[in-house]
């Protein structure tokens, strides 16, 4: 059975499953890993989803204040044996719906050009690219996207 629990940054779960997440990045990101790896920062967040399959934490993600208005999307991931369950549509879906229960307007987020799954999913999600923005700006293996929230 699928589960989705709301948390933080301190729970144990999530900070293993970041942890295998940091290891994907570096393989697929290669050189640029530890440029991208200093904004990726787990420390303090408040609003962090874990999703359990038959209680076994096999996903994450988190939202963090970009803007009065917007959120960003941090710290996506699905452990591969868990891939193609829906897990990442539904850990995207529940910080959004969380981002709303606050009052956020929309979301943002930055995904690399070489995750080509993350991109598929941001888009069938529905959000659209947007110009690069902050510390992406200039980067040319970064994709940002934002959705409008209801």
């Amino acid at each position: 059975m699928i589960t989705l629990t709301r948390t933080d940054s301190s729970n144990p779960d999530f900070v293993a499953l970041v942890k295998l997440l940091d290891a994907y990045l570096a393989e697929k990101d290669g050189r640029d890993h530890d440029y991208y790896n200093q904004f990726n920062t787990i420390v303090m967040l408040k609003n962090v989803v874990v999703g359990y399959d038959n209680d076994e934490p096999v996903a994450c993600g988190a939202i963090k204040e970009f803007d009065s208005e917007t959120m960003e999307v941090k710290r996506m991931f699905t452990k591969p044996e868990a891939r193609s369950k829906g897990l990442a549509s539904r850990v995207l879906t529940e910080l959004e719906n969380w981002a709303v229960e606050m009052g956020y307007k929309k979301c943002v987020l930055e995904t690399g050009k070489r995750q080509v799954e993350a991109v598929s999913l941001y888009k069938k999600r529905g959000y659209s690219i947007i110009p690069n923005y902050d510390q992406y700006i200039g980067i040319e293996n970064s994709l940002c996207f934002q959705k409008e929230l209801k």
